[in-house]
């Protein structure tokens, strides 16, 4: 058996073996601090969700999925800050959270994992263990800060997922649960077969049948990487509809959640204002709003922190998509959360500042960074946090 195999066997067992203990929890006291993560799989376009609207360089490499400068055209970047811009299709849910103080973004984050795989960065994100060291794949990062919060107080923790991610593995016990997975069709029949019809007695007949054939074989080969990627998560759309749900369930029962989001790998007519990941952006903005508004009075001990396995090129590519990169943007949410902000270490974006002159760099450290949220979310000391993330020095960014 592989490691691949092994992993997938780990999964099942924790999911068979906890189904039932989800009933069984006590309601979470009101004041209790709540942590949701976000698990946005397959690598979202960072630089398209926060805009470097003073970088000239960002407009130069982007001729056709580019967001607008504030105020320069309808449904342009909404602003943040002199050199930061939101996508507009955020303006009715994340972007009022920013102008309340409810949410601010951490660019430059990520790991130091250099393989651009999806599968081998999701792993080692999810672990949260050294890269250089010998690693316990059965040791994942949130199954260990629910171990070091057990040892305080009783905190329960549930992933919504149809299997125990690795991140929740370990041996603290964590059930998990199963959400509709809605996804939309990318292909309509009802079209394609109209089409056919209508050039069915030309001379164009065969071209046209041989170049649906090529788009099929084409978006089928994509389909079957970005299912990959996802490993069965669920989809934007999904989340939205499934939002209220997990809050009702993190306002009353549980401490602390984890949920991935699949669909991010946009290396095809990803889009610029309009387009896939607009629609992804839109759905998954729709998703938090209402997470937020079913928390009630328990949004003000809650966050939400959002993370990808990895950012993507900064230019975009011949197929008017992006490939994979490294660095991405973090998002942190809540009605704790000090707000309004673009925090940790940034550079100008310019040609000659980007990674491997193709990507973001990593400046902001995933391990530190979530460990300076952990600390300040729960007071921990420097023993726990070594318990999580061993050998790493908390990186405080004041955001909560």
């Amino acid at each position: 058996m592989n490691r691949r195999d092994l992993l997938k066997a780990m999964a099942l067992l924790p999911s068979t073996a906890m189904l039932g203990m989800s009933s069984h929890v006590m309601a979470a006291p009101a004041t209790q601090n709540r942590l949701l993560l976000v698990f946005l799989r397959g690598g979202y376009d960072a630089s398209n969700l926060l805009i470097p609207t003073s970088s000239n360089f960002y407009y130069e490499a982007r001729p056709n999925i580019a967001i607008a400068r504030p105020g320069s055209a309808p449904d342009s970047a909404l602003e943040l800050t002199a050199d930061w811009g939101l996508h507009p299709a955020l303006k009715d849910t994340v972007y009022p959270m920013f102008q309340n103080g409810e949410a601010s973004f951490i660019p430059f984050a990520g790991i130091d994992d250099l393989s651009r795989s999806h599968f081998e960065t999701q792993d080692s994100i999810e672990l949260g263990q050294p890269l250089t060291a010998s690693r316990n794949f059965h040791s994942g990062f949130m199954n260990r800060l629910a171990k070091v919060l057990s040892n305080n107080s009783k905190v329960a923790a549930m992933s919504f997922t149809d299997q125990l991610p690795i991140a929740m593995q370990g041996s603290a016990r964590i059930s998990n649960t199963a959400l509709r997975n809605v996804s939309k069709l990318n292909v309509d029949q009802r079209q394609r077969d109209m089409i056919l019809q209508m050039y069915g007695d030309t001379s164009l007949s065969q071209a046209v049948k041989d170049g649906f054939a090529m788009r099929e074989e084409v978006a089928r080969d994509l389909q079957e990487e970005m299912n990959s990627a996802n490993r069965n998560a669920i989809s934007t759309k999904g989340f939205e509809l499934e939002a209220q749900r997990i809050a009702k369930l993190m306002r009353e029962k549980y401490a602390l959640g984890f949920i991935d989001v699949g669909g991010w790998d946009t290396h095809v007519n990803q889009g610029g204002v309009n387009g896939t990941l607009a629609v992804k952006f839109e759905e998954l903005g729709r998703g938090l709003a209402a997470y937020r508004t079913e928390m009630g009075s328990a949004w003000r001990n809650t966050t939400v922190v959002v993370i990808s396995e990895f950012g993507r090129t900064f230019r975009e590519n011949g197929k008017r998509g992006t490939d994979h990169g490294h660095g991405s943007v973090y998002w942190v949410l809540g009605g704790g959360v000090k707000g309004g902000r673009i925090a940790g270490e940034q550079i100008a974006l310019e040609q000659g500042k980007l990674f491997q002159n193709r990507d973001y760099p990593v400046l902001n450290e995933y391990r530190a960074v979530l460990g300076g949220l952990f600390t300040n979310i729960y007071g921990l000391n420097t023993n726990q946090l070594d318990q999580i993330f061993t050998g790493v020095k908390a990186r405080d960014l004041s955001l909560v």
